[in-house]
């Protein structure tokens, strides 16, 4: 007899309405003997109840004691104990999970069908019969891919060396191409007799989706590489499996593939695209788990994400809280509410209260302390009335943050990178830097979440355009002048570009490109204001542009730091390049060659010529006759000049 869990939903989950849930779990002794395959799935299905009510040991200690034998329950305490070692970071817990998924493998290899021969032989000539497969032989094969590939992410994290990630991707080719062969049995086997097909047909949605996504999201380099070694994604495919999984809502991995595309939409587009994610989706998926489990620390977390990046900064603040008082059983859960909370007082300029969690990260989280320890000196440099004292603790923070920069294979994280340099610039240039929060919500794609709603927006502008002012005033005390004035000038364009002010953001890009030559320290300033500009001429349909711009972007840079970061926002905007181009067929790669081997055609003006838009006090050009018209005023908003009538010209072009 199966173990089962009993809910009690209420009508609604907020005020005195609030979701009543009874966790009580029937706890039946169970043999080995009763171990079929419909009680183990029934017992994974208890567990992911308990893990998604917060009862995260409960749910460990569930699958233990048959770990040894039942593929269902293996994999389920391998996965708990990986998702541990990935929170902790701590090496006994990844230790104790690599040992757990090794057992898993074994496991579930047991049971796998086995090959002979003759059967390979009749594999080559006549195919495989998947009706000859049983049931168990079906699921164990899901089973060892899933057990296989938490294995292979856990050697990312354990070792330190090349060959340990080269073993890694060997393994993840294995569960690539078992995935295809399991849906391959998905779609040739008779059914008709499997009670359990749903719970299959989960996983199955779930690997293929996640796969194709992830590969997809990867830049055009490295997608040609594994093409070489066989693999191969499609973003609509991937999202069109992981919806279908999703719709499975009776399945034990149905729940996880409305995670995958939860994360997928509120995440992962964000910190590694464009911001472009379906967040309306992402919230109807969420709908129904919260329903069931009101007081979910991992669904509360995803609310206060969808809230965020709709910009609704308060919300989203009440909904972390929310999800760190819902548990205290995996105190390293609440670092992610850290880390979202921390960025949502940052988009409010409250610059001490994200300092503050940053600070709580520092203490806490074993993820990147070089990250957490320079964001902590970044936000409290921008707070005002900096006494001595202060002035002292920034000094110590920025020189702490090289001591902490961690190596993975022998190689840098490209943010800790960053940061070290930043952090040794404070030091060089008579301790002081230039925007350094207000760089730090640009490289983590911020103002996508903050360019919703000029109330957040105007702030952040006002403090660039003093900046810029003050740098003008003050050339003299700028040790490097072009690389603090390029740099706010990249920060206001970006501002003005949310502003829908498109002229005048372009302007901005080109005269931070116009600085190329004399930017001594912040290379990566001109790739990143290529791309910029590319995004402006794409929201203004400018096709040829664009693909001349991500042409250069990827071609005439290399080296700079936060180069892997561009390249996926580079490949995000090429994917809406396509589209915008043409909805089915893809723009090609080679775009016109190009008249200018150094710059863009539109900077062939001579320096002197450069429009500035340095000191303009609100950001805008005078306009008449409606939004849509913009007409120049005359004069340089930035400088305060009048402008000669060559760069008036070219101020309208």
């Amino acid at each position: 007899m199966a173990a089962r869990l009993r809910l009690q939903p209420g009508t609604g989950h907020d005020s005195d309405n609030e979701d009543t849930y009874e966790d009580a779990v029937e706890r039946i002794t169970l043999s080995q003997n009763e171990l079929d395959l419909n009680t183990t799935i029934q017992e994974a299905s208890v567990a992911l109840k308990l893990f998604f009510t917060n009862h995260f040991a409960e749910a460990r200690d569930r699958m233990k004691p048959f770990a040894d034998c039942s593929m269902y329950h293996s994999l389920g305490y391998g996965t708990i104990l990986y998702i541990q070692a990935v929170m902790t970071f701590d090496m006994g817990d990844i230790e104790q999970a690599i040992a757990a998924m090794k057992r898993s493998v074994i496991v579930s290899s047991k049971m796998r069908r086995r090959s002979t021969l003759l059967g390979s032989i009749a594999k080559v000539t006549s195919g495989v019969n998947y009706n000859e497969f049983t049931e168990e032989e079906v699921h164990a094969e899901i089973c060892y891919t899933e057990s296989l590939l938490i294995r292979a992410l856990l050697t990312f994290i354990q070792d330190e060396n090349l060959i340990s990630f080269v073993k890694g991707g060997f393994k993840i080719r294995e569960c690539y191409k078992i995935y295809k062969e399991c849906n391959k049995i998905l779609e040739n086997r008779n059914w008709e007799k499997d009670v359990h097909k749903v719970h299959f047909e989960s996983g199955v949605r779930m690997g293929v989706g996640a796969f194709n996504l992830m590969i997809s999201l990867l830049p055009s380099k490295i997608m040609k590489l594994l093409e070489f070694a066989g693999f191969s994604g499609s973003k609509k495919l991937g999202l069109s499996e992981l919806l279908k999984g999703s719709e499975l809502h009776t399945s034990l991995r149905g729940p996880l593939c409305a995670i995958v595309l939860i994360a997928y939409h509120t995440v992962v587009t964000y910190v590694l695209g464009l911001g472009d994610g379906d967040v309306d989706l992402a919230s109807s998926l969420l709908s129904p788990c919260l329903q069931t489990f009101p007081k979910g620390a991992l669904f509360l977390f995803f609310a206060g994400r969808i809230e965020e990046i709709r910009a609704n900064i308060d919300e989203a603040i009440l909904r972390f809280e929310e999800s760190i008082e819902s548990q205290s059983e995996w105190r390293q859960f609440h670092h992610l509410c850290y880390w979202e909370l921390m960025w949502c007082h940052c988009f409010r300029s409250d610059w001490l209260m994200a300092m503050k969690y940053a600070e709580r990260l520092c203490k806490e989280s074993r993820w990147s302390k070089a990250t957490y320890t320079y964001q902590k000196a970044s936000f409290l440099l921008m707070c005002d009335d900096q006494t001595e004292k202060t002035k002292t603790h920034l000094k110590y923070l920025f020189s702490e943050v090289p001591k902490l920069k961690q190596r993975i294979a022998g190689k840098s994280i490209p943010f800790e990178k960053f940061a070290v340099a930043k952090a040794k610039r404070y030091l060089e240039q008579n301790e002081y830097l230039t925007l350094p929060a207000v760089e730090l919500i640009y490289v983590w794609n911020g103002f996508n979440v903050i360019g919703k709603k000029q109330f957040l927006l105007e702030p952040i502008l006002m403090i660039v355009e003093k900046t810029v002012h003050t740098i003008l005033e003050d050339k003299a005390s700028h040790k490097f002048y072009f690389d603090d004035y390029s740099l706010a000038l990249l920060l206001k364009g970006v501002c003005l570009r949310h502003r829908g002010q498109f002229l005048q953001a372009e302007q901005c890009f080109l005269e931070v490109l116009g600085n190329e030559k004399d930017i001594v320290y912040d290379k990566y300033l001109i790739p990143y204001a290529t791309v910029e500009l590319a995004i402006v001429y794409l929201q203004q349909d400018r096709l040829s542009d664009v693909k001349s711009c991500i042409h250069r972007a990827k071609k005439n840079y290399k080296g700079y730091y936060l180069e892997s970061r561009l390249h996926f926002r580079i490949h995000a905007l090429r994917l809406q390049l396509n589209a915008a181009a043409n909805n089915d067929e893809s723009v090609s790669s080679d775009p016109p060659t190009p008249t200018n081997s150094g710059s863009l055609d539109v900077l062939s003006t001579s320096k002197d010529h450069r429009i500035s838009l340095a000191q303009s006090s609100n950001g805008s050009l005078s306009q008449q006759g409606g939004e849509g018209n913009i007409v120049p005023s005359g004069s340089d908003r930035c400088s305060g000049r009048e402008l000669a009538p060559a760069e008036n010209k070219l101020s309208m072009t």
